[in-house]
């Protein structure tokens, strides 16, 4: 199956698909951009349930690369997948790990049964991975990989965001 690949500038707490994908930070217990604005808007449920992955399976936090999914609470959603983006270094190439991000939520996304799911452009933001090179990962990770999810939405937080993924899609 080919997956469609969607973008959309907008706000990815809006989004009505069956999950939305959170640029986490490892605690999972909410942060700015991406994160802030889908815990506030998603509701304690979200937070509640990050409190018992912490609290059973990952301790020390979810590891960079990695994906684990909770309810939506309030968000037009099923549920979050969070995934925990590399913060970008010119000294060590994270790229894989970036890639991970993506490969990881799909793969969640399959477990769940999700056929639409939205990404934010993971790790651009306060993690500093340049946009166009973050745009590419995406967009080549999200076509390489097999999966049953239908459809991809990139939700772009602004208009540059927005061309550079639009760069990459063609």
């Amino acid at each position: 199956m080919t997956t469609t690949i969607t973008l959309v500038q907008g706000d990815i707490t809006r989004q009505h698909v069956d999950a939305i994908v959170n640029a986490a930070n490892s605690s999972l217990l909410g942060g700015g951009g991406v994160d802030g604005a889908i815990h506030r808007r998603g509701g304690p449920a979200i937070l509640d349930e990050c409190r018992n992955l912490r609290a059973s399976l990952y301790g020390d936090g979810l590891p960079t690369g990695r994906a684990v999914a909770t309810t939506a609470g309030d968000l037009n959603a099923h549920w979050v997948i969070h995934t925990v983006g590399p913060v970008f270094t010119r000294e060590e190439d994270r790229s894989e790990l970036l890639a991970s991000c993506y490969r990881e939520s799909l793969r969640v996304a399959d477990e769940l049964g999700a056929r639409t799911v939205a990404f934010p452009a993971v790790s651009t933001g306060v993690y500093g991975w340049p946009l166009d090179d973050g745009a590419r990962i995406a967009v080549e990770t999200v076509r390489a990989v097999e999966t049953n999810v239908e459809e991809v939405v990139f939700v772009l937080f602004d208009r540059w965001a927005y061309e550079a993924f639009a760069s990459q899609v063609g």
